[in-house]
C-alpha cells in the first residue's frame, strides 16, 4: 500500500510538473509574443519616421533597410526593385562586390517559382562546405536564405532578401512576423514610389526659372525637413488679372517675372521659392518662426506694391511687329504701367507632418479671401 501511495504520488508529482511547465511555456510564449508586437510597433513607426524625413526616395529605402536589420537582427538584408527596364539594388548591407549576383536572382530556377506564385522561398544548406544554389564565386557569406517577391496592387516591383552565414538559421523563425515586415516594406515603396513620381515631374516655369509646386515634396521638402519648425508663405498677385485684360497679357508675364526676381533676390539660400501655381508663390522660410517673418515679409511687400512695371519701348515694337506680321486680331501694346497688389498668407509647419495639407489650407484661404484683400494673414 505504501509503495501504491508512492506512486500515485510520484505521478501525480510529474503530472503536476508538466501542467506547470506547460504553463510556463505558454507564458513565455504569450510574452515573447507580445514582445514581438512591441518589436512590430516599434518598427513601423521607424518606417513612418523614415518616410517623414527629409531624405530622398533613395535614401529612404536604405534607411527602413537598416531599420529591419537593427530591429530584427537580421544578418544581411537586400531590397532589389524592377523599374521597367531592370534589377536594382535599392538597399542592402551586403558588400557591393556581391550585388551583381543579388539583383539577378529573379534568374534562378529557385526563385521563379516564388516570384510567379508570391510565396517566400527558403533555401538553407547542411554544412559550411555548400554554398546556396544562387551563388557564384562568394562561399562564405551566407548559408540560409528567405526569398520574398514583393508586389504592390498585385503588381511584381521586386523582391526582399534576407540572408544568414549559419546554415537552417531560419528554421524556426517566425514566418508571420517575417510577412507582417514584408508588407510594411511594401508600404513604404508604395509612399516612395508617389514620392518618386513627384520627383520626376518637377520642372522649372517658362517665366520666372522658379521650380514648380512639385518641387516642394522632394528636395525642397529635403532643405525644409533639416529644422522641426517653419513657416510656409503663400501670396498672390490679386490684380494680375486686371492686368492680362486692361492692358495686356506680355505686361502680366513681365510683372511675374520681376515680381519673382525681386524675392528671389532677397531670400536665403536656405529658404525655398517656387511658383505654386498661375499667379500664386510659396517661401518655405526654414528652420524659422512666424513672428520672424512678419518684418521681412512687410518690407518685400511694400517694395513690391511701389514698383511700377510698364514694357521697354523694344518690347512694345518688338511685340506689336509681331502682332502687325502675324495678323492676329488684338490692339497693338502701348506703354501703359502696373502697379502689382498683393495679399500673404503664412502658416506654421512641422517637420513630420503633411506639407500638401498646410498648402491646401493656404490656397483655399487666399481663394475664398476677399478679391480686393491685400495684406499679410497668419492662419
Amino acid at each position: 500500500m505504501v509503495m501504491i501511495a508512492v506512486v500515485v504520488l510520484l505521478v501525480a508529482i510529474v503530472i503536476g510538473l508538466i501542467v506547470y511547465n506547460i504553463t510556463i511555456h505558454k507564458k513565455i510564449q504569450k510574452f515573447k509574443n507580445l514582445n514581438q508586437k512591441v518589436t512590430n510597433l516599434y518598427v513601423v513607426q521607424d518606417f513612418m519616421n523614415a518616410i517623414g524625413e527629409t531624405s530622398s526616395v533613395e535614401e529612404k529605402i536604405k534607411k527602413i533597410n537598416d531599420v529591419l536589420i537593427e530591429r530584427y537582427e537580421i544578418k544581411y538584408s537586400t531590397i532589389v526593385v524592377f523599374d521597367g527596364a531592370e534589377y536594382q539594388v535599392k538597399a542592402s548591407n551586403v558588400d557591393r562586390k556581391h550585388w551583381d549576383s543579388l539583383r539577378s536572382l529573379h534568374d534562378v530556377d529557385i526563385f521563379k517559382d516564388s516570384i510567379e506564385t508570391a510565396t517566400p522561398k527558403y533555401v538553407t544548406v547542411n554544412n559550411e562546405h555548400e554554398r546556396l544554389p544562387y551563388q557564384q564565386m562568394e562561399f562564405g557569406r551566407a548559408k540560409s536564405a528567405i526569398f520574398f517577391p514583393l508586389y504592390i496592387d498585385n503588381v511584381y516591383i521586386g523582391y526582399w532578401i534576407i540572408e544568414s552565414g549559419t546554415p537552417h538559421d531560419f528554421d524556426n523563425v517566425d514566418t508571420t512576423v517575417l510577412e507582417v515586415i514584408k508588407q510594411n516594406i511594401v508600404s513604404v515603396l508604395k509612399t516612395v514610389v508617389h514620392q518618386k513620381t513627384l520627383e520626376s515631374i518637377v520642372r522649372k516655369d517658362l517665366f520666372t526659372g522658379l521650380y514648380s509646386e512639385e518641387y516642394l515634396y522632394g528636395e525642397g521638402k529635403k532643405i525644409i525637413d533639416q529644422y522641426t519648425v517653419s513657416t510656409i508663405c503663400m501670396f498672390k498677385i490679386i490684380n494680375i488679372q486686371r492686368i492680362n485684360k486692361d492692358f495686356s497679357r506680355e505686361l502680366g508675364n513681365k510683372v511675374i517675372t520681376q515680381i519673382s526676381n525681386y524675392v528671389n533676390d532677397n531670400l536665403a539660400q536656405e529658404y525655398v521659392f517656387v511658383r505654386y501655381m498661375g499667379p500664386k508663390f510659396v517661401i518655405a522660410f526654414s528652420g524659422v518662426e512666424a513672428n520672424s517673418v512678419a518684418d521681412f515679409l512687410n518690407d518685400i511687400k511694400e517694395k513690391i506694391e511701389s514698383m511700377q512695371i510698364q514694357l521697354t519701348d523694344q518690347e512694345i515694337a518688338t511685340l506689336n511687329m509681331e502682332v502687325n506680321s502675324t495678323k492676329k486680331l488684338g490692339k497693338e501694346l502701348a506703354k501703359d504701367v502696373a502697379i502689382p497688389r498683393l495679399n500673404f498668407v503664412i502658416s506654421s509647419y512641422y517637420k513630420g507632418t503633411g506639407l500638401e495639407e498646410v498648402l491646401k489650407k493656404l490656397e483655399e484661404y487666399l481663394d475664398n479671401a476677399d478679391p480686393n484683400e491685400s495684406d499679410i494673414t497668419n492662419i
